[in-house]
């Protein structure tokens, strides 16, 4: 094999946006930045050396009602205070499966990143690779780094009304089969946009079942999380065209942000996250929405209340045992 080829191929390596154990090893070594996107207190039972954390990604960048991000001058202040230099060579992991960590490259790259990476299999593959964990706090120098927003990688509610018209440009819904279909409302309605194609974010996974399954203890650990072999994938999205404008949104980005990137890996050229996905859809009454349901909110209040009493009953239950 010629130098030059060899060198083509580890650029290709590196350019890959989905990273296996080896190529983290290989990031730790060339001194990249690690962002261990979960929460403080997974953080510290164990995390890879080096690796910074600012806490819950979810919880900290975006706002807890609408589900957007906070204002740039609040995430520009925390990525400078833990020394997250979006101009640097980044890698971002959690636990495996998590869509958050999605979410993580995503803002590096909508405030300017170039060169961020994801460990998918994250903190479990590299556990269970027998790899040093560090239970310390990590730290890196303050910086004082100045993010820009790149508009052009995300779609808005404005836009999405004038795509959702074009049948050039294709849609692809990650929420479930019920949020599809309307019969899961998280919004004022439920449904979905029309023309759009329904495929899980899970289905990205070697087991499309293996959160429920792992929720049911049917399963041991969530190695069914991890990503299909490439060749799987691209029969996933085979029904799709990788150089036509390509659209994905869930309920607020982060699932679709998996999906994104996944695509993008496969060699999709023209894709984009609808930023604000089925809230700002399903929430918008002018906008169109196929299999159209909507939120009985009476009917949640009373399923509240009744939750509510029966808290209330157990509660006086173990005062009156204690007693």
């Amino acid at each position: 094999m010629s130098l030059l080829l060899i060198s083509a191929l580890a650029t290709a390596q590196k350019n890959d946006a989905i990273i296996q154990t080896a190529q983290m090893q290989e990031a730790l070594a060339r001194g990249a930045i690690v962002w261990d996107v979960r929460d403080e207190k997974s953080y510290l039972e164990g995390h890879i050396p080096g690796a910074i954390n600012i806490g819950e990604v979810g919880n900290v960048l975006r706002d807890p009602n609408k589900e957007d991000y906070i204002a740039t001058e609040k995430i520009q202040a925390i990525f400078n205070r833990a020394g997250l230099d979006v101009n640097r060579d980044i890698v971002v992991y959690g636990s495996r499966g998590n869509p958050y960590v999605y979410f993580g490259l995503y803002t590096v790259n909508y405030f300017g990143g170039k060169q961020a990476q994801i460990y998918h299999d994250g903190i479990d593959a590299w556990k269970s690779a027998g790899l040093p964990i560090q239970k310390e706090r990590a730290t890196l120098p303050t910086i004082s780094v100045t993010l820009v927003p790149q508009p052009q990688l995300l779609v808005t509610n404005e836009e999405m009304l004038k795509m959702a018209q074009s049948k050039s440009v294709q849609i692809i819904d990650a929420r479930t089969p019920d949020e599809f279909s309307g019969r899961d409302v998280r919004a004022i309605r439920g449904g979905h946009i029309p023309n759009a194609i329904n495929i899980p974010f899970e289905s990205n996974w070697q087991d499309p079942d293996a959160a429920i399954k792992l929720s049911k203890k049917q399963v041991s650990d969530n190695s069914g999380m991890t990503l299909k072999s490439q060749e799987d994938l691209k029969k996933l999205y085979s029904g799709l065209d990788p150089n036509q404008d390509t659209v994905v949104y869930c309920q607020s980005g982060v699932r679709a942000a998996e999906t994104a990137t996944v695509l993008k890996n496969l060699g999709f050229k023209k894709v984009k996250v609808y930023d604000s996905s089925w809230l700002g859809w399903g929430n918008n009454l002018k906008a169109q929405v196929a299999d159209e349901t909507f939120l009985n909110v009476g009917a949640l209040n009373a399923k509240m209340s009744a939750m509510q009493n029966k808290i209330n009953q157990l509660e006086e239950a173990l005062k009156a045992k204690n007693n």
